[in-house]
């Protein structure tokens, strides 16, 4: 959904449009606007995305069900796992990659704040 600067915006999820694209990830985008993005998004159970980084956009996700697990660092080599009612921060720049290793579809919502691409696909993390 465009930017309105006159007008609250109730965003249903009929209104969300296909967001951009990481392998083994659906996302949906609520709203963008020149230094935001906001949006559901789904990963199915035993789901491992690609290498993706969100350039010069700090996230912000909320953990709605499921369970959200982050590599990231040198190879991928640190991990970090979040539940239902957590929060995860990820920095500018940090090249990771997301996994559900729950028996359910984990669904997210994802606040990014910055300006750019939001996401740029990657073949893997730094080796050192």
């Amino acid at each position: 959904m465009a930017e309105r600067q006159d007008q609250i915006l109730v965003v249903t999820p009929g209104d969300r449009t296909a967001g951009p694209s990481t392998p083994g990830m659906e996302r949906q985008q609520a709203v963008a606007t020149d230094d935001m993005w906001s949006g559901f998004v789904r990963t199915e159970a035993a789901m491992v995305s690609g290498w993706h980084h969100h350039g010069e956009y700090e996230t912000v996700i909320y953990v709605l069900t499921g369970l959200l697990r982050m590599e990231f660092g040198p190879g991928g080599s640190t991990t970090v796992e979040a539940g239902p009612g957590d929060f995860v921060y990820v920095p500018k720049g940090v090249v990771h990659r997301e996994s559900n290793p729950s028996a359910q579809p984990a669904d997210l919502i994802v606040v990014r704040a910055g300006r750019g691409d939001s996401t740029t696909n990657v073949d893997g993390p730094a080796q050192g």
